[in-house]
């Protein structure tokens, strides 16, 4: 390999292997330019459902379509080369059956390239997760808050608290039985993400979890402070772009108001110079 050769992106069995090592370094994106901004630096990128609420400005995760997860997804896949492309499946493409999940993982893989899905949910998805592990689907698997389900959640909140840890730990247990080769854990206390991370055999990738996972994912707009309709607890934000963005553009325009935009070296001359 050339000194300036990219490596390549690592396969699902790869990610599998990280178990217990360095922490995988995640991040959600949308855009190809986003991709490769954070494509040298990230083991997967996750094209997630959250697209429906920091790009189009819906309500919920649950309004995003298949169409937006491929037209993302495709995006994506254009900025990366040395990270693993995830795809959500989103709500509705899976929790029919099996069979109905197999059909949108397999269109979201060949349509966008992905190299894994993921899905939500833990004892009651493992049928479908073997189902799609069997048929050369790999899976990475979601629960404790699963942001789909946040209506009959009752909102965002903390899952696992008290009796609930029992279930949570089943949960893990059942993806990881069923073939998942990781599973996101979200809005989880942290003694219970340790034990989970110990307790399973994959690697656990945490998001409001603990730094004692295996991985870690955030939602990019909420470290680089773009998204601000709310800001969860478990978010660091590491910039403040969008008050930088906004600074600018008042600026550009008060400018033009001003006709101070564009200046003599923003516009042609009459004749090209000799």
């Amino acid at each position: 390999m050339s000194a300036t050769a990219r490596p390549k992106a690592p396969m699902p069995d790869q990610i599998r292997a990280m178990k217990g090592g360095t922490p995988i370094v995640s991040l959600t994106a949308y855009t190809t330019p986003m991709a490769r901004m954070m494509d040298a630096h990230c083991d997967f990128v996750l094209v997630g459902d959250s697209v429906a609420m920091v790009q189009h400005g819906l309500d919920s995760t649950v309004q995003a379509t298949m169409e937006m997860m491929i037209l993302h997804g495709q995006a994506v896949a254009r900025g990366l080369h040395s990270a693993m492309m995830v795809v959500d499946l989103p709500f509705g493409a899976y929790e029919e059956g099996p069979q109905q999940a197999f059909r949108s993982a397999a269109r979201l893989m060949r349509e966008t390239g992905a190299g894994a899905i993921k899905l939500e949910g833990g004892v009651h998805m493992a049928e479908t997760i073997a189902f799609l592990t069997r048929r050369g689907v790999p899976v990475m698997a979601h629960i404790g808050l699963t942001p789909q389900a946040v209506n009959t959640l009752g909102g965002y909140k903390v899952q696992g608290r008290g009796e609930d840890a029992r279930q949570l730990t089943a949960d893990a247990q059942a993806v990881a039985e069923a073939g998942a080769f990781a599973v996101v854990l979200e809005k989880v206390p942290e003694t219970l993400a340790n034990a989970i991370t110990a307790a399973v055999a994959i690697p656990t990738i945490g998001i409001g979890a603990s730094a004692g996972c295996d991985g870690q994912v955030l939602v990019v707009d909420d470290m680089l402070g773009l998204f601000t309709a709310f800001r969860p607890k478990f978010v660091k934000r590491y910039a403040a772009l969008g008050e930088a963005g906004e600074a600018a553009i008042a600026a550009y325009a008060a400018e033009v108001r001003a006709r101070r935009f564009p200046g003599p070296e923003h516009v042609f001359a009459d004749e090209a110079p000799s």
